[in-house]
């Protein structure tokens, strides 16, 4: 049984909330099970990374209650601006191979001691392998 902090990747949030059809189901499963015995995490990345889909902050907020993630502290206003101009940047062109978001949630999770639950599984053990991982065998 897993205890303590564990970071939930953007990934596994956008599951649910856009009730992906392969990945839902486990996505929900992991954060059911998770939640019980541990304390979930997000971070500005992570929030920025979901708010994209929104058109208001207050939406953002109601899709990740203060109930269920702890957020670690800094401006959310700022993140949330991150996410907005990361949009203007995609409808200009911009290409989603960027993977700076994936260091800074890897990175975060790893110095502060948390498991890390995402679908991201190669990028993640490939560049931080003494992160834990909470992971589906085929990663999406």
């Amino acid at each position: 049984m897993i205890t303590g902090k564990v970071m939930v990747d953007s990934n596994i949030i956008l599951d649910i909330l856009e009730e992906d059809s392969t990945w839902f189901d486990w996505s929900r499963r992991q954060l059911e099970t998770l939640s019980d015995t541990c304390q979930l995490v997000i971070n500005p990345v992570i929030y920025a990374e979901v708010s994209v889909g929104f058109k208001q902050i207050e939406e953002v907020e109601a899709a990740l209650p203060h109930s269920f993630f702890i957020r670690e502290p800094i401006p959310w206003e700022a993140a949330f601006l991150a996410g907005k101009c990361f949009l203007r940047y995609r409808k200009a062109g911009g290409i989603r191979k960027l993977t700076l978001p994936d260091f800074f949630i890897g990175a975060h999770a790893l110095i502060g001691g948390m498991v890390l639950v995402s679908r991201d599984m190669r990028r993640y053990q490939s560049y931080f392998p003494a992160l834990s991982l909470i992971a589906p065998r085929k990663s999406g």
